[in-house]
């Protein structure tokens, strides 16, 4: 077996396959490390709810087979109140999907290695030079990709990222049919994605119902483990209590049953991003921390991550001349915060802002965005300071404080 590549990739998830994909179309000599075994991929790392759009589509070539529901709009709710986005959207069968990122790059030439756990980074003269798997396993590239997510077993070694236990996003899914797509009283569901901010279901997150055909949905929640979780979380409540809580407490889960097999887990992390790279590395995809006030979108953002790696490896790797060392692989993250997440420190202020704001104000939030243009909200989660100054009043002082005095490190209300 050849232990010597040209890019080292651990992890086959949308960002490792990408960048996988645009390599190895590109001639390059990749191989994957995946933990899972091949026969039952992904299975374990199936925790996406798969939400996506077209342009994200069509700009990786994902093909329509691996889409349980193309969507119509994005709907918002508050415990009383909805809005309506019309945004063409998809949702995909995340094991589908993954398995179409493996099978295509391979197609190109990529070669997986399943069943190898990544352990450590191999170092000579400070600079990685291979990766450790499965204990005593070797392999050795010119440039080494960790794409494992919060895991980041090479990237934490290598001290490359630090994620916060307190930043930590956790999240689980399930999916079920006999939901009520369009109850009266609420809005309908019917091909759309619904995003729902209410601290008594996702206290410092949110929660999802995703329509995927007839009465089935993906349905969930998340939450950030920070100040605002612990501000409106439930004594002894679990994220399994919180989506049970909601299953019992909304009608139109009165008939749902829960499909087997179909449960999701997942975990990221919500702070501003460190560094990414250093001589002969980077991190992409959710091992870099994640940044999205509300679309989340983290399928496209792991993806693009791994294409610019691609760009940033090809880079160097197409002149024979070119060292692949912390100076020339700069190119990764300056693509990344120009393609990947601009605006990335107004998007993490708008993040934790958000969360922060009670359940009144979640109401507030639907009627003003009923009275916007449709692109107000779109500019405000893209980082645009006039849009999000635009979605907060007189009446939000004492927000605004609190979030000063949480995120900030003082009290302005003194």
């Amino acid at each position: 077996m050849n232990n010597r590549y040209d890019v080292v990739i651990a992890g086959a998830g949308p960002a490792g396959g990408q960048c996988a994909r645009d390599l190895a179309a590109r001639g390059y000599d990749v191989v994957v490390l995946e933990s899972e075994s091949e026969d039952e991929f992904p299975r374990q790392s199936n925790k996406s709810t798969a939400g996506t759009f077209p342009s994200m589509m069509a700009s990786f070539g994902v093909p329509d087979d691996v889409v349980m529901q193309y969507t119509d709009s994005v709907v918002l709710e508050s415990p009383t109140e909805h809005f309506v986005y019309e945004q063409p959207g998809a949702v995909l069968e995340f094991a589908d999907f993954k398995r179409f990122l493996v099978e295509d790059s391979r197609a190109d030439g990529a070669e997986y290695r399943f069943d190898a756990r990544v352990t450590a980074p191999i170092t000579e003269n400070d600079e990685i030079v291979g990766v450790r798997y499965n204990g005593d396993e070797e392999v050795y590239g010119e440039i080494v990709i960790d794409a494992t997510g919060p895991a980041a077993p090479l990237a934490k070694k290598l001290g490359v990222v630090d994620l916060k236990r307190e930043n930590h996003a956790i999240g689980i899914e399930y999916e079920f049919e006999g939901i009520d797509i369009d109850r009266p009283g609420f809005a309908d569901l019917h091909d759309a994605m619904m995003l729902r901010l209410d601290h008594e279901l996702a206290p410092g997150g949110y929660s999802w119902i995703f329509h995927t055909g007839e009465d089935t949905a993906k349905v969930g929640l998340c939450y950030i483990q920070n100040d605002s979780h612990e501000q409106y979380a439930r004594d002894g409540y679990a994220i399994d209590d919180y989506l049970n809580h909601w299953m019992e407490t909304d009608p139109r889960f009165a008939n749902a049953e829960r499909l087997e097999g179909k449960q999701h887990r997942g975990s990221a992390h919500i702070q501003m991003p460190g560094r990414m790279h250093t001589d002969r590395f980077m991190a992409i995809g959710d091992t870099v921390p994640t940044v999205d006030p509300l679309w989340g979108e983290g399928i496209n953002k792991c993806m693009k991550s791994g294409r610019m790696a691609a760009i940033a490896a090809d880079s160097c790797l197409k002149h024979g001349n070119v060292e692949p060392n912390a100076e020339n692989l700069t190119v990764y993250e300056n693509l990344w915060h120009r393609d990947v997440a601009p605006n990335v420190q107004t998007r993490q202020y708008m993040t934790q802002l958000l969360y922060l704001a009670s359940n009144e104000r979640y109401d507030r939030l639907m009627r003003d965005l009923n009275r916007f243009d449709e692109e107000t909200l779109a500019e405000a989660n893209r980082g645009n300071v006039r849009a999000v100054l635009k979605l907060l009043g007189p009446g939000d002082a004492s927000l605004l404080a609190q979030f000063a005095k949480q995120q900030l490190g003082f009290d302005i209300s003194r």
